[in-house]
């Protein structure tokens, strides 16, 4: 069975190729060198299964009219380059043309451009080898391109391909003689990813058709979509009895409406039918090249409901005299087809009886989306050839041409043709010149509306008219898994997409940052601060109560005014050291107390100005030691009044043991110590230091002082509050002593002003929030200094300036003795 089948296959393909005579047809032209040329004139849609190997006969199949067309545009440009006095002067081009409809079965016609002399050599060298084309263009079709091209590759024969766009094909180590003068699928898609995102669409669809055209652009798709910000929402591959109606109900679902149909026309052409039948509407349809220009398609009754159709095709060019040509070629063709169409079908896929018939209007009107590659290959082919060689002005003085020499001068062509330059890059690949073409369906008749371009040579540019396009609801369709969150606010995911999220506003001091990273909110830097939704940090401005200002200064005057009072309150009584009004006063006692007063006035300066550690400590260390060792001293002193006029008659050993050991020193001593080991606790484990506050105010930043260690904050505080509480207990006791000698209310009042100011302060400092609070903290100190000065000193000091004759010994003798007699009565 083996050996017969084999023999078949070898019979059919020596009757095709040696035997029979391909007659004078407009498929071969005799010349000085031959090209080959790969047409669809039909389209085997559904190959039967053979029983034994044959060649396909393409002309049982449908004719395909567009591959008729680019088959007459290698023709015109043969005929043209062949005509011209400065390309390749006195040397012609031929060519062998063949209908190419299928890619499995169709091989008669490569051997017949690979052969030399009728046969093959596969072991030939290329320095020998002389095949029957030097060159070739075609096929139609990524795969069928993919499936012959291995032949052409091992002896180097270049293909210049007008119509395959896999990117597969730009791999040089496996397709070393390929080249193209049609851009690749990777030029394609990252075309229709910058038409997606010009719109603001991120949910589409990916409709391809089973070859390796729409898979590999597929693949490319989902690679530079990647960072693009846009989802494949669904993605299909159709074949021609898939269930269509499915697909598009299925995309109804996901609520797409973009739809990316990048397929052969012959699935493009069912699926836009289906979208028809099944009242699809109001969808954007972006067209590849492939059917981009379908005139058939675009007339199709219906086609206006379903929505905008958005095609890519390559920047028409008119190609001048070609419509002249096809006249002329119509014109003649059925002068001899009558009497050749016997021949013709028996001329190995070198027939189309039903081409004959096509009328100039039809091949004209026919989608021109490849006209210009199938140009730019001969083009590229002889210019190519020109410099192998070494044509000049008149004459051409090589005359040996290898495949491989022309395919290295193919690589290095840089022409004009028709307005647009012609080169290749390093992977075989053209410049690109797209256009985005509008359907406009509404018109009658239907018309191709140019919209846009895309180019990349001399640098990369593309443009929308927007204006151009006219949207179904006069607005741009909205095709977007979500819709864009609000300024300032972050994008929560929300499924398997990136593209699906919900929204949520960045909390205050914090933004969000779409070119960075849109799902989260960032903090904003300490110096810095937000509102809520906020997309940028503001600089935060940083405060502290300063010298220069008004409150600050006033503040300082007084300080300083006290201090000069204090001291001269304190020379005061040096100098009326043995009067009685100082003595009753607590004598040296009082002069301690003045001085202790006048020291704890200090810290009020280190309140003001940028803070420092030495700033935090001094400003509550200072009053913290000297105003308790005051308030010690004027504890002493409100015990002392009661003890001799009341203590001393009941309790007269305590009273003689406090007077024979000095108490009042002893308990001054006492709470100095507890007081002074607090503050150097305080001071040196955990002092108060500089912070920035960042909490309380929106814009700004507080320099402030921390508090420190907790404990020895609250002993301070509770040792003062204790004394000022005995205080308070031992004037409530003396409270009718007599007048000269009752200090009591005086006390009192000092005490009671100590409590109001620090009560007042610790309240706005829990509930207000300003740089003026640290002002408020010096004036309690101030006032609680203010307070022992004014109830008991002042008074004293103006008996002694303004009524001397109280500061004798017979007044406060007399007033001692109307005491005693009060108390004998009562």
């Amino acid at each position: 069975m083996l050996p017969s089948s084999i023999y078949t296959f070898l019979l059919c393909f020596i009757i095709c190729f040696f035997s029979v005579s391909c007659s004078s047809s407009e498929y071969r032209l005799e010349g000085d060198y031959l090209l080959g040329g790969l047409f669809a004139l039909h389209e085997v849609d559904h190959a039967t299964p053979l029983s034994t190997p044959e060649a396909i006969e393409c002309s049982r199949h449908i004719n395909s009219v567009s591959g008729y067309q680019m088959f007459q545009v290698m023709r015109f440009a043969v005929e043209e380059v062949n005509n011209s006095t400065t390309l390749l002067p006195n040397v012609s081009l031929g060519y062998e043309i063949f209908d190419y409809c299928s890619e499995t079965k169709n091989f008669p016609a490569v051997f017949s451009f690979i052969s030399q002399n009728g046969s093959i050599k596969p072991k030939e060298m290329l320095n020998d080898h002389q095949p029957k084309v030097i060159a070739l263009t075609g096929p139609y079709g990524s795969t069928r391109t993919m499936t012959i091209a291995p032949l052409f590759t091992v002896d180097l024969i270049p293909m210049v391909n007008y119509g395959a766009s896999s990117y597969a094909l730009s791999n040089k180590l496996q397709y070393p003689s390929f080249l193209r003068a049609v851009p690749s699928n990777k030029d394609l898609i990252q075309m229709i990813i910058h038409i997606i995102q010009w719109f603001g669409w991120n949910w589409v669809a990916f409709l391809g058709s089973q070859d390796a055209y729409s898979e590999d652009g597929l693949r490319q798709f989902n690679k530079y979509i990647i960072n693009n910000g846009i989802c494949l929402a669904y993605q299909e591959t159709l074949s021609l009895d898939a269930n269509y109606s499915l697909v598009l109900k299925k995309m109804e679902m996901l609520k797409i409406n973009v739809i990316v149909v990048f397929a052969v026309p012959q699935f493009a052409k069912n699926l836009i039918k289906a979208a028809i039948a099944n009242n699809i509407r109001d969808k954007v349809w972006i067209a590849g090249e492939t059917w981009s220009m379908d005139q058939q398609l675009q007339r199709e009754p219906g086609i206006e409901k379903i929505g905008t159709v958005i095609g890519i095709t390559e920047r028409l060019l008119t190609l001048p005299g070609f419509d002249e040509f096809i006249y002329k070629a119509k014109g003649t063709s059925n002068v001899h087809n009558n009497d050749s169409v016997e021949v013709q079908s028996d001329t190995c896929n070198q027939a189309c009886e039903s081409c004959t018939l096509l009328t100039a209007e039809e091949i004209l009107n026919e989608n021109p989306t490849f006209s210009f590659g199938i140009y730019a290959a001969i083009y590229t082919i002889a210019h190519a050839l020109h410099k192998v060689l070494q044509c000049e002005m008149n004459e051409c003085r090589n005359t040996t041409v290898r495949p491989y020499m022309l395919l290295g001068e193919m690589k290095k062509v840089d022409f004009p043709l028709n307005g647009r330059q012609v080169k290749y890059d390093d992977h075989g690949d053209p410049i690109v010149s797209y256009a985005i073409v509008l359907w406009h369906t509404e018109a009658n008749p239907a018309q191709f509306k140019m919209v846009g371009t895309y180019d990349t040579y001399p640098e990369i540019t593309f443009t929308i008219n927007s204006s151009l396009l006219l949207w179904h609801n006069n607005s741009v369709p909205f095709s977007n898994c979500s819709a864009e969150c609000m300024e300032g606010f972050t994008k929560l995911p929300e499924g398997l997409h990136d593209c699906c999220f919900w929204c949520k506003k960045c909390p205050r001091n914090s933004y969000v940052n779409y070119s960075r990273d849109p799902y989260t909110c960032f903090s904003c830097a300490e110096s810095e601060w937000s509102d809520e939704g906020s997309t940028t940090c503001k600089t935060r401005s940083v405060i502290y109560l300063e010298y220069t200002e008004i409150p600050s200064i006033v503040f300082m005057l007084s300080a300083l005014c006290l201090i000069i009072l204090l001291i001269a309150i304190l020379c005061l009584f040096i100098y009326n050291h043995d009067t009685p009004i100082v003595k009753s006063a607590g004598g040296s006692m009082c002069l301690l107390m003045l001085s202790c007063l006048t020291m704890s006035n200090l810290s009020m300066f280190f309140f003001f100005g940028k803070p420092t550690s030495a700033h935090c400590i001094l400003r509550n260390f200072i009053f913290a030691f000297f105003f308790t060792v005051c308030l010690s001293c004027l504890t002493v002193r409100a015990f002392q009044i009661v003890c001799v006029f009341k203590m001393a008659a009941k309790f007269p050993k305590f009273h003689s043991l406090w007077v024979m050991h000095n108490g009042q020193w002893l308990f001054i001593m006492f709470c100095s110590l507890i007081c002074l080991f607090t503050c150097v606790l305080w001071a040196t484990v955990a002092p108060p230091k500089p912070t920035r506050d960042t909490f309380s105010f929106t814009g700004q930043i507080m320099l402030v002082c921390e508090r420190g260690n907790t404990m020895t904050i609250s002993t301070l505080v509770f040792v003062s509050w204790f004394l000022g509480l005995l205080c308070l207990m031992f004037s409530y006791m003396g409270r009718d002593l007599p007048k000269n000698y009752n200090e009591t209310k005086s006390i009192t009042f000092s005490i009671v002003l100590f409590y109001v100011s620090w009560i007042v302060y610790f309240t706005a400092n829990l509930t207000l929030k300003s740089k003026y609070i640290l002002l408020l903290n010096a004036v309690a100190q101030l006032a609680s200094i203010n307070s022992i000065v004014f109830s008991y000193f002042i008074p004293k000091a103006c008996i002694i300036i303004f009524q001397p004759e109280k500061n004798t010994p017979a007044y406060f003798q007399t007033s001692i003795q109307n005491y005693t007699q009060t108390i004998s009565r009562t």
